[in-house]
Parts: structure tokens; C-alpha cells; sequence
């Protein structure tokens, strides 16, 4: 099998690995990497970089573990997930940044998520939207137990994930400020049904990785939350930085 085409990638790039940590964030995909080697004292390289998608390879106490951006939103990560499950990829772990709904959660937080209430549209292109997009029962103990090891407060529950960024989310500081009936008032329904929080991939990850039975989890850090305003450069570092230990942490109970 040659490269796929998106990733760039081929199997003999990336070495055998089976397990992919996913940031949005190409520039992600190196911090990421970086950690890892600072934390296990082990290399780090860069395979490609094509489009939004960045990929490190790393190691953690021998596993071989691949880092791949995928970019914003449901459609650039069902390729990457596709992509990399043809290359023999079989679990999935979103780590990225989230929107927190609920008063008791607070910035510098990580959600876990359990299962995300389907808002967007590339995964009814792999599973029926009555099909549920929930995390593996390994990947969401695992992603448990590195919160509790990286020593960051964590929650559990189910996440709001949208394929738009300012509608979808209910945010009125939009170019027209308008959201179209349909998403008004939805934010103080997903309180009342206990959803944790708003993000913009967990239902593709998690709905792809079931149908196809693979493992798939998602660890966001929190960096913003309704009602508190615009994101600073503190919440963002803070937020970025315990999801990524978190999930780091967590790799371990994997292998």
C-alpha cells in the first residue's frame, strides 16, 4: 500500500503504530510530540505535513504512538481517522480545547467525554444519526485514570459537538450576530440535559471509531466557558496544557 492521500503516509512511516493522538491544531501535533519526548526522554520526528494534517511520531515506553492534526471540524477528521485506521491505526484519542456549559466546570479543566450529542454532519455519512457516538469503554478509563495520574480535576459526561463554530455553539458574536431559530435557546436546553460542553469533533471520532470497531476516546481542556467572554492566551495555554498530559498520561494504560 502506498501513501494515502491526504496524510501523506504510508505503513512503513509510521512503524507499526496502532495508537494516534488527534489535536485540530497542526502546530498542536509538535507540542504534543515534544511532551511526550520530554516526559519518556525519547525521540520525536516529524512524518508530514500536507494541508491541516501534521504528523509526529513519538514513543512511550516502547509504543510507538503517531500525533496527527485534523484540522477543524467533522469532514477533515473522518479522512484522517479513515486514513489512518487503512494504515493499521486502531485507536483514537481527541485531544483538543472546548467550550464548558455548566457553572461547576472551570477553565483549565479537561472533559472526558462518554458521548457526544451528534450536531454534525460527517458522521451520518459513516453511521445513521440513531447510531450512538460513544467513547471506547478502554479509551474513556484510560483517558480517567491519566487525568488522575497528570493530577488535573476532570469531568465525565456527554459534549454538544457542532459543525459550525459561531450557530451551532449559539454564539451571537458572529459577523450578522444571528442564530437561525433552530440553535436559539439550545445552549440552556443541553444545561438541562447535563451536557457538559461544546466542541467541534468528538461526534465524528467517536461515531467512526465505533462503527468501525475501533477505540476511540476524547479529552478536551477547557478554555473558555458561556457568559465569561473572549478566550485570553492564559486559558488557552492552561487548558491546552492539562489535556495534553492528561492524554499522555493516559496512552500508558493503553499499551
Amino acid at each position: 500500500m502506498g501513501n494515502v492521500y491526504h496524510l501523506d503516509l504510508d505503513k512503513k512511516k509510521i512503524r507499526g503504530a496502532k495508537i494516534a493522538l488527534l489535536p485540530g491544531d497542526p502546530f498542536r501535533s509538535q507540542i504534543i510530540a515534544e511532551k511526550i519526548s520530554e516526559t519518556y526522554g525519547t525521540v520525536n520526528e516529524k512524518l508530514a505535513w500536507k494541508r491541516e494534517f501534521c504528523t509526529y511520531f513519538a514513543e512511550i515506553k516502547g509504543e510507538k504512538i503517531l500525533v496527527t492534526s485534523t484540522g477543524i471540524g467533522g469532514p477533515s477528521t473522518s479522512i484522517a481517522i479513515d486514513e489512518l485506521a487503512q494504515l493499521g491505526i486502531d485507536t483514537f484519542i481527541r485531544v483538543g480545547t472546548t467550550g464548558a456549559i455548566q457553572d461547576h466546570i472551570n477553565i483549565g479543566d479537561v472533559i472526558i467525554t462518554s458521548g457526544s450529542v451528534r450536531l454534525d454532519g460527517a458522521s451520518t455519512h459513516y453511521a445513521p444519526i440513531e447510531f450512538p457516538a460513544v467513547a471506547h469503554y478502554e479509551a474513556l478509563n484510560a483517558l480517567i485514570e491519566g487525568a488522575k495520574k497528570a493530577k488535573v480535576k476532570y469531568h465525565v459526561g456527554i459534549t454538544a459537538s457542532s459543525d459550525t463554530f459561531y450557530p451551532g455553539e449559539e454564539r451571537y458574536d458572529s459577523f450578522t450576530g444571528y442564530v437561525l431559530r433552530r440553535f436559539q435557546g439550545a445552549t440552556k436546553e443541553w444545561q438541562k440535559l447535563h451536557v457538559l460542553n461544546y466542541e467541534m469533533e468528538s461526534s465524528t471520532v467517536l461515531t467512526l471509531t465505533a462503527s468501525m470497531g475501533l477505540r476511540g476516546g476524547c479529552i478536551t481542556g477547557v478554555i473558555n466557558r458561556v457568559g465569561i467572554g473572549k478566550i485570553t492566551k492564559e486559558a488557552l495555554k492552561t487548558g491546552q496544557e492539562n489535556a495534553i498530559r492528561a492524554a499522555t498520561a493516559a496512552v500508558e494504560c493503553l499499551l
